[in-house]
């Protein structure tokens, strides 16, 4: 079998993959691979990815385009080009799906801060969220080459995952890791959120992770330098279960339901009290003292 084949054997299985965890639907999705120095192989456009084969994959140039055979590249795939391939010369493989959990982070506007020990030397300190761009062609790549030089995994906002590594395992592998956090993070969520990893701990796991950057890649070889500053492009969102709350602007506490009815004993001023105790403030905490000691000389003069 030449180098060719096993790549495209690589391509039909991890296709394969994606459909049979449901990380895609309908066409969705793209996984490639180079295969020289100015060729590229990728899934075709129009194919559910359950439904690729080696013979019906497309072969393009570095600018995307059609170099050989019949099959056309998806227009998605500019991303992998434009976004990766040109930007990193280590990149061997790219990997784009919408597997559920990761998506719907990706669409609800919250990056993943790593909460995984072991999961910092394998994909970082995070995995950011890009800037919302059209899911094609440079417009839609220019907001991911801006992260994929630091990062090996990137949320696409509202759209999905994109992964890279120097082969389809390993691309593939960033992606799985990528939907079991976001998969444990939604777990977590109603149970108070994950916590942070102490910053002692990530600067131990990222000093691993550059030292295993041979294998892991450019982007490990700069862990810890740029990505405790990427999360600003989505500062609004909340990066974890534990730092969700407070990254959440306050709203103004008012009490449920009307305001009591006045009653006999207070004179009137029951509505009065109430607010004292819901923190109405001075005017309402005279208008107590008045009432009582209002009821207070009553009672005096009635004995």
């Amino acid at each position: 079998m030449t180098t060719r084949q096993k790549l495209a054997a690589q391509i039909v299985r991890a296709s394969h993959a994606l459909h049979a965890r449901g990380w895609v639907a309908n066409h969705d999705g793209n996984v490639s691979v180079r295969v020289g120095p100015d060729r590229l192989m990728v899934t075709p456009t129009a194919t559910g990815k359950g439904d690729v084969t080696e013979a019906g994959l497309a072969v393009t140039c570095m600018d995307g385009k059609r170099v050989e055979g019949e099959a056309k590249p998806p227009s998605e795939f500019l991303l992998h080009v434009f976004g990766c391939y040109r930007v990193r010369d280590d990149v061997q493989a790219v990997i784009h799906a919408h597997p559920p959990f990761s998506t719907a982070l990706a669409c609800a506007g919250i990056p993943i801060r790593t909460f995984l020990a072991e999961a910092v030397v394998s994909i970082g300190a995070e995995v950011p969220l890009t800037e919302l761009a059209p899911p094609s062609g440079k417009e839609g790549a220019a907001p991911i080459a801006a992260l994929i030089g630091d990062h090996d995994a990137l949320l696409l906002a509202q759209h999905g995952v994109i992964t890279v590594g120097r082969d389809v395992e390993q691309a593939m592998l960033r992606m799985e890791l990528v939907e079991h956090l976001a998969r444990i993070w939604t777990i977590a969520k109603p149970l108070g959120g994950v916590k942070p990893l102490p910053e002692a701990m990530v600067q131990a796991m990222l000093a691993k992770r550059r030292k295993a950057a041979g294998l892991l890649g450019s982007a490990a070889a700069k862990a810890g330098q740029a990505e405790t500053t990427s999360l600003s492009t989505s500062a609004s969102a909340p990066t974890n279960g534990a730092q969700g709350a407070s990254a959440l602007p306050s709203a103004p506490w008012t009490p449920a339901g009307p305001p009591p009815a006045p009653d006999a004993w207070s004179g009137g001023k029951t509505e009065a009290t109430c607010g004292v105790v819901y923190g109405a403030g001075e005017a309402a905490s005279d208008s107590l003292a008045s009432a009582v000691q209002s009821e207070i000389a009553r009672h005096l003069r009635g004995k």
